[in-house]
């Protein structure tokens, strides 16, 4: 069979560096941006390895490397998706285990020494609602995400064919919801990478493999592991099962369609009939400060609010890209201000959180707690708007101080031409109401 798909290697990189907020211990952590001397943690060595988490009966395969310093201990660990390659330079070891820290997201995985060149723990989100935690396991060498055929000669490079899906997802209850799937398949390997584009974002970079009838993809980002398979329908479909962490399951089906498209994302969310200003003014990250839109640092400035949670790899992605965005373009007269919704009601958690996503990236603008992470929260903080379907959502607003767009979700740079048409879109937004 022949799967193929239409994104580029857009590499976000290092750009998306992990961090988390506290991981727990019964004994006294030793914390390391780095490597940690005692207890020893040289059990993970340095190099490659392949890691699995076991949930719903399924394998979620994910590919990582590990770079040790002194006296052979890590420094750091760099999840592989596709493309991407996410940085995770907290790890600290208390005991017989080693607790790497997973980013933005209040999670963990927690793994010791299984046998020679293996490793066998727990991936463990701190900020479910539910306890949440996930069997680990992994081992040391070169290895393939999913078998593959035969590997091209070194000096041979690999082809990749591109391919559009349209698609339809189907969750437990029944409800529906359209999506594009983009991937590149290798006919000589099987190799595949992808993603699938939703109305309230995409599902990052995937990796994986097809073979004969049936597809594989998979990613790890720390807050996320998902699983898509499928197996080809003699009419040429898909028919195929998304697996979402411990709990989450999906079905979905896909026909090839190179002009298949998804609504407008400018035109999913709204102002109220009458309303043209929004009106806000939210506690700042920073204990004592607070965030309105109508301080006098944004009057007459051309101003982005972008309402996001540190929870949200859809919001990384936009991050990544809006903080280096605003260093260059500060200067012209825009701003922008981040709105959190936050996982935990508590100002104190929630602000810290954001502080450490504002630092990983390098934020220059405002951040602000402006409620918990549910959407119809976030409408009712925002009353002026209609309604917020997903996070991230950015409300581009003029120097009058009038709404002039909203887009609802983030295409990232994992969708490839996609992240590209939706960066040309913003800019020249921007250019326009600087001008006027």
């Amino acid at each position: 069979m022949s799967l193929s798909s239409a994104i580029r290697q857009v590499v976000a990189g290092a750009s998306l560096a992990l961090v988390v907020a506290s991981c727990q211990s019964n004994s006294s952590e030793q914390k390391a941006t780095g490597a940690t001397s005692k207890p020893d943690a040289n059990y993970l060595q340095a190099g490659a390895w392949r890691g699995v988490l076991s949930a719903q009966g399924q394998e979620i395969p994910f590919l990582f490397e590990v770079e040790t310093g002194n006296n052979n201990q890590p420094v750091a660990v760099y999840l592989r998706n596709g493309a991407e390659k996410l940085k995770l330079d907290e790890i600290s070891a208390a005991g017989d285990s080693t607790t790497i820290k997973l980013g933005a997201f209040d999670a963990a995985l927690v793994v010791r020494k299984d046998d020679e060149d293996k490793l066998k723990g727990t991936w463990v989100k701190y900020d479910a609602k539910q306890p949440y935690r996930v069997p680990f396991s992994a081992t040391h060498g070169e290895q393939e995400l999913f078998p593959v055929q035969a590997k091209p000669s070194s000096d041979a490079k690999e082809t990749m064919q591109e391919s559009t899906y349209r698609v339809e997802f189907k969750d437990e209850e029944g409800k529906t919801y359209p999506a594009v799937g983009v991937f590149k398949q290798s006919p000589e390997t099987g190799r595949m990478t992808g993603t699938f584009l939703t109305t309230t974002g995409d599902y990052r970079y995937l990796a994986g493999q097809s073979l004969g009838n049936l597809m594989r993809m998979s990613t790890f980002d720390g807050s996320h592991g998902f699983l898509f398979t499928a197996t080809k329908q003699p009419n040429g479909s898909l028919k195929g099962d998304f697996y979402s962490g411990k709990s989450g399951h999906e079905t979905w089906t896909a026909v090839k369609d190179p002009n298949a498209k998804l609504p407008d994302a400018n035109s999913l969310t709204f102002m109220k009939p009458g309303e043209k200003k929004l009106a806000f003014k939210f506690p700042s990250i920073y204990e004592g400060g607070s965030v309105s839109l109508s301080d006098p640092k944004y009057k007459g400035k051309v101003v982005v609010v972008q309402l996001l949670g540190s929870w949200c790899p859809n919001c990384m992605d936009e991050t990544n890209f809006l903080a280096p965005w605003y260093e260059k373009n500060k200067g012209r007269g825009v701003e922008i201000i981040g709105l959190g919704y936050e996982r935990s009601p508590e100002y104190a958690k929630a602000a810290e959180r954001l502080r450490k996503m504002k630092d990983r990236f390098n934020v220059g603008y405002d951040l602000a707690v402006a409620g918990v992470a549910d959407k119809d929260a976030a409408g009712k903080s925002l009353p002026q708007i209609d309604k917020v379907l997903a996070f991230p959502t950015t409300i581009i607003v003029d120097k009058k101080g009038e709404v002039r767009k909203i887009n609802t979700g983030f295409s990232g740079p994992g969708t490839g031409k996609y992240y590209d048409e939706l960066v040309a879109d913003f800019n020249q937004t921007i250019d326009q109401l600087v001008k006027e």
